[in-house]
């Protein structure tokens, strides 16, 4: 078993999780400490400003020399608080942060610079980790789903797990530990979008600007109708595939309640893809502390509903968790994905290793 440390900064650009477990990348033996670092509002404004970008530049360069640098002080911040001495870390998954997703050129960009990092914590760390799937045709998205494979092995099945960020992906696990995965449309990135342009909030604390709002049902079935929804998986989106605009005119409150019920309806048009009907929807990701998000997805999905904590997971730090995951089965080789999750050519690892 190998002390993995994972750090995780998703496309809703809020922050770092920084988590760790105990794994020989097939079984999770332990779940340590985990903290998040909210990124600084100017961090975030850098990185936003480099989204879509496909060549370096003066901002990716200086984007990613802050991402690095706010990644390092979380680590040691993460060391400090908990107590454990990074020289008792075997490896960490440093996911970075995506600026770009466009596996359809064969391209995704995460920034962060693996080798500094390693050379500061003292630790080996791999990075890069979509690139190689991408680069054989693959989706290079979701990645997650073998993490969930095996945190659900004590479940009832076949189970929907879903991490709900900026953009919303599913796990669907079989009875017999088969795999499904893809991304289901737009998560809280669109929300987030809104309230910030018309709320002059983040993002909406609780769901409770959507809940005092009206659905605008025929926008909503205008939303339903969009293609991605009936491409057949495995498929992934980059942040700004959906965005706020189709709620445009609306109210404040509408336009929150109707993106929020957007969010829940893709899960439930991706349920039509399904090999089997769920016997339960795991939500994880921010969305899982959004009540209104929550009843929405049990109102269109007509399923049962709980969230990763329910079940006594960390579910701000899953995904912290699996890129420690990850980072082991890279050592060891191992798939990191599969044609039924990213649509690859076959089964592949993946990662690039940097020596402290």
């Amino acid at each position: 078993m190998m002390r993995a440390l994972g750090l995780m900064s998703g496309t809703s650009v809020d922050g770092i999780d920084v988590a760790l477990i105990e794994t020989d990348g097939q079984r999770v033996a332990s779940f340590g400490p985990s903290i998040t670092v909210p990124y600084a509002d100017e961090l975030r404004r850098s990185i936003r400003a480099t989204f879509g970008a496909e060549q370096p530049s003066d901002a990716t360069r200086a984007a990613e020399h802050a991402v690095t640098e706010a990644h390092m002080a979380a680590v040691q911040r993460w060391s400090a608080e908990k107590g454990i001495a990074l020289s008792t870390i075997d490896v960490v998954g440093f996911h970075g942060q995506t600026i770009t997703h466009r596996p359809e050129k064969r391209f995704t960009w995460q920034i962060g610079d693996g080798a500094a990092l390693a050379r500061v914590l003292g630790v080996r760390v791999v990075n890069d980790l979509r690139a190689a799937d991408v680069s054989a045709g693959g989706q290079g998205a979701p990645l997650v789903p073998v993490y969930h494979a095996a945190i659900v092995r004590d479940l009832p099945r076949p189970l929907a797990v879903v991490n709900v960020g900026g953009v919303a992906n599913v796990t669907w696990v079989g009875a017999d530990d088969s795999l499904l995965a893809f991304d289901t449309g737009p998560g809280n990135g669109p929300i987030d979008d809104w309230c910030a342009r018309h709320a002059g909030q983040r993002y909406d604390t609780d769901g409770m600007l959507a809940a005092q709002g009206t659905v605008d049902g025929t926008r909503l079935e205008r939303f339903s109708e969009h293609r991605f929804f009936a491409k057949t998986p495995p498929k992934s989106l980059d942040r700004g595939d959906f965005s706020d605009g189709w709620a445009e005119g609306l109210a404040v409150a509408d336009g929150a309640a109707t993106l929020t019920a957007g969010t829940a309806r893709a899960l439930a048009l991706a349920a039509r893809h399904f090999p089997a009907p769920v016997v339960q929807w795991v939500i994880c990701g921010g969305g899982a502390r959004n009540p209104t998000l929550l009843r929405a997805i049990a109102a269109e999905t007509c399923g049962k509903v709980t969230t990763g904590s329910d079940l006594g997971w960390d579910s701000d730090a899953l995904e912290a968790q699996a890129f420690a995951f990850l980072a082991v089965r890279s050592l060891r080789g191992l798939p990191l994905t599969f044609p039924t999750t990213t649509g690859g050519p076959r089964p592949l690892t993946g990662g690039r290793l940097h020596q402290p």
